[in-house]
C-alpha cells in the first residue's frame, strides 16, 4: 500500500491506498442537479494516464502533431494540457490539507475543480489537490501528480484477485438505482429510479468499440438486458441489410462461443484494467471491455419475481420484493464517454466512422444518447 506525500515538505496527505482500475465513469458528467456519490471505494487510489484538468486548448489551436501524439484520430472541442498521471481518492481519504477559497468555483452546488488546485498542504500551503463535489459530477480528490510522491508504507504486495476469485466473489453492478436531484416540486431533495449512471457511461465506452468492431455492418447482441442496452442505438447508427456481426458475452468460466461469433462482450478487471482475452479459437475475435460489475450482472441477472408471492414461500424463490422499479426512459449510453472513447480507436478515421461523430449531435437531440 502507498501514502501520498507533499513534493514540498514531505507532510502525509492521504492514509493508506492500494491500486484499483481507473473506473470508465470518472470523469462523467451526468444529468442537470444530480447529486451523484463517491468515485472511488475507501482505501483505493486510481492513476489518470491522459492530460486533465486546467489548462484546456481548443481544437483549432493545438499543432495536428501533437494530438497524433496524443493518439487522437478525430477532432473533439477541447483538450486538457493539464499534467498526465493525476491521482484519484475519495474524499474522506485525504489527510492534512485545506481549502483555497479563491479556487473553489463552481456551477451551483460545489466545487467543480476548473479553477485547478483548490486543496492546499496544511503544513507549507503548497497546492496539491482539486476537491470536486459540484452536481452532476462524481465526488473525488484529484491528487496533482507534480504536487505529491507515491511512498510506500509496507512491503507486502497484495496481488489482484485472480479471474476465478473475482467471479465467486460476485459483486455485481445493479442497472437501475435510484438518482437524487437538488429541487422538484417541493424544496429539498428529490428522488426517482432510473437506469444506472455507471452502466450508461460503460455501455458508452462499449459502444464506441461495437461502432469500430462492425466494420460498417449491422450488429446484433444477446435478448434481454444486453438488447436493452445496445440494440436500439446500433440499429439506428448502423445500416441495415444481411451479413449482420455477431456479439455475445464471453469471458471466465463460460464456454466458448460459437464459430461464427464476431465479436466479443468480455469484462475489465476492476483492479489492474486488463481486458479478458480468450484462449483461441475465440481469439480472432473483436473484444469489447464491459466494467466487471456490468459485464457479471449482464451475464448472471439477479431474478426479480413479477409479483409479491403469497403463501408459502416457493421452491426457488429466494425473496418476495416487488418487481423492480421500471426508469422513466429508455436506456441511453453516456455521450461524453462515447466520443472520448471513439476518437481514441484508430478506425475512426473511417468515412463512416466520421460521419458518425459528424451527426453526433443530431443523435443526442433524437435521444439515442
Amino acid at each position: 500500500m502507498f501514502v501520498f506525500v507533499c513534493a514540498g515538505c514531505g507532510a502525509e496527505l492521504t492514509a493508506p491506498l492500494s491500486q484499483v482500475a481507473l473506473p470508465v465513469h470518472a470523469h462523467q458528467k451526468y444529468g442537470n442537479g444530480i447529486q451523484l456519490p463517491v468515485l472511488m471505494e475507501s482505501g483505493t487510489f486510481a492513476v489518470e494516464p491522459e492530460p486533465s484538468g486546467p489548462p484546456w486548448r481548443r481544437w483549432e489551436e493545438i499543432d495536428p502533431a501533437e494530438v497524433a501524439a496524443r493518439g487522437i484520430y478525430a477532432p473533439v472541442y477541447a483538450l486538457s494540457f493539464g499534467a498526465p498521471g493525476a491521482m484519484v481518492i475519495a474524499p474522506g481519504d485525504i489527510r492534512g490539507t485545506r481549502l483555497i477559497p479563491e479556487r473553489c468555483g463552481g456551477y451551483c452546488c460545489g466545487t467543480d475543480g476548473a479553477d485547478g488546485s483548490n486543496l492546499a498542504c496544511e503544513t507549507c500551503g503548497l497546492p496539491v489537490a482539486r476537491r470536486i463535489d459540484d452536481c452532476s459530477l462524481w465526488q473525488a480528490v484529484w491528487l496533482a501528480p507534480d504536487a505529491v510522491h507515491r511512498v510506500r508504507v509496507d512491503d507486502a504486495d497484495v496481488a489482484p484477485l485472480a479471474w476465478p476469485a473475482l467471479m465467486a466473489e460476485g459483486r455485481s453492478t445493479p442497472p437501475l438505482e435510484p438518482i437524487t436531484a437538488w429541487g422538484g416540486p417541493q424544496l429539498g431533495l428529490h428522488h426517482w429510479w432510473s437506469w444506472s449512471p455507471q452502466w450508461e457511461a460503460a455501455a458508452g465506452r462499449a459502444l464506441a468499440h461495437l461502432l469500430a468492431a462492425s466494420e460498417g455492418r449491422p450488429v446484433t447482441v444477446p435478448d434481454g438486458m444486453t438488447e436493452k442496452v445496445f440494440q436500439r442505438a446500433l440499429d439506428a447508427l448502423l445500416p441495415t441489410g444481411p451479413s449482420a456481426r455477431r456479439a455475445v458475452l464471453h469471458g471466465p468460466g463460460l464456454p466458448a462461443p460459437d464459430a461464427d461469433v464476431d465479436i466479443l462482450l468480455v469484462p475489465v478487471h476492476p483492479q489492474t484494467g486488463e481486458t479478458w482475452s480468450p484462449a483461441k479459437p475465440a481469439a480472432s475475435a473483436h473484444l469489447v471491455p464491459l466494467p466487471f460489475g456490468v459485464w457479471l450482472w449482464l451475464v448472471f441477472p439477479e431474478p426479480h419475481l413479477p409479483a409479491p408471492a403469497s403463501g408459502i414461500m416457493p421452491d426457488g424463490v429466494l425473496r418476495d420484493d416487488p418487481p423492480a422499479p421500471c426508469p422513466r426512459s429508455l436506456f441511453r449510453a453516456d455521450p461524453g464517454v462515447f466520443q472520448h472513447t471513439l476518437v481514441r480507436i484508430p478506425a475512426v478515421r473511417s468515412q463512416w466512422l466520421r460521419d458518425t461523430l459528424r451527426n453526433f449531435t443530431q443523435d443526442i437531440r433524437a435521444r439515442l444518447f
